[in-house]
């Protein structure tokens, strides 16, 4: 079987089962495992993100969708050369791949057609149930099954352990700093699995922006920076966005040392294995009473006033 995945949580997925081989094509994002970096790209983003600050990304972003133009293209040679029996995709956000239908457009050009598979998580359980879809797509259920069963019962043992703290802390978790915004769909169910109390966020919704003052209102005592596809250096650069507004130096979170930069990148943002990861990281971040660690080296780091 032949598979493009369009995900870069599609594409762990895809290696969790055992599948590299038969991956054929990925999108510019793939970059985990390293492997992924050497398969072909089928997608390419209209934006140079990394060239550019959160709020010129939030303006490119509201400009190319206000036009009604796409963020990323499809390299329709590219995905004819892949020549897939199966891709991976999504509907949830038109902002974080390419859109559904766009993919679907696409397979009409192409000289047979392949299955299209949507991975559209809200929550934990449904990212488990992903990677069973997955492996029924691709003839590796067992596999599947195995890896989810794992993955459950390392979420199950977090839940359990988190339990036993005699405090649940106020945590707001950032998924952009400019505009700011609030956490949504696994994340805030995540902070509550790890024996906190998300103050902003809510499950499995998008995420949505707030104002300043609604995070000054919340009185975090842990606040976590985690913006969709930043690694903690990333954080780090543009940490004066949320250092100079009024309050700062006021918020709990901030007079007790438990400001957290993590790499979202990695861990927070995509709806696949190692999600479970995070919520881990998540756990140590909110109890380390409780969970010693250790965590992985490119995972967080503390943020100083």
């Amino acid at each position: 079987m032949r598979v493009v995945s369009l995900l870069p949580s599609a594409t762990e997925i895809v290696y969790l089962l055992g599948l590299g081989e038969q991956l054929t094509g990925v999108s510019h994002e793939c970059d985990y495992p390293p492997a992924a970096l050497g398969k072909r790209k089928i997608i390419k983003s209209a934006i140079a993100s990394s060239e550019l600050t959160s709020q010129e990304i939030d303006w490119h972003v509201s400009a190319l969708l206000e036009r009604g133009e796409g963020i990323y293209q499809i390299d329709l040679e590219a995905l004819k050369s892949a020549d897939p029996d199966l891709i991976l995709t999504q509907k949830l956000c038109d902002v974080c791949a390419a859109p559904y239908q766009t993919v679907l457009e696409a397979v009409t050009k192409l000289p047979r057609k392949p299955e299209v598979l949507s991975l559209d998580p809200e929550r934990l359980g449904d990212v488990l149930k992903d990677i069973g879809r997955v492996g029924e797509a691709t003839g590796r259920l067992k596999e599947a099954e195995e890896a989810a069963t794992s993955l459950k019962e390392r979420i199950e043992a977090v839940a359990v352990r988190a339990a036993k703290a005699t405090t649940r802390p106020q945590v707001v978790c950032l998924e952009w700093m400019d505009p700011i915004m609030a956490s949504g769909h696994w994340l805030p169910e995540m902070v509550d699995l790890a024996g906190g109390r998300e103050s902003l966020g809510k499950v499995a919704a998008l995420s949505r922006r707030v104002e300043w003052e609604q995070v000054l209102s919340a009185a975090p005592e842990i606040l976590i920076l985690t913006p969709c596809g930043f690694t903690v250096d990333r954080v780090l650069e543009e940490m004066h966005i949320l250092t100079r507004r009024p309050g700062w130096d006021g918020l709990p979170a901030v007079r007790r040392g438990r400001v957290f930069a993590v790499n979202g990148h990695a861990y927070f943002a995509r709806p696949g294995p190692r999600l479970v990861d995070g919520l881990e990281i998540l756990a140590h971040l909110l109890h380390p009473e409780l969970f010693p660690g250790p965590i992985p080296e490119d995972a967080v780091r503390i943020v100083h006033r």
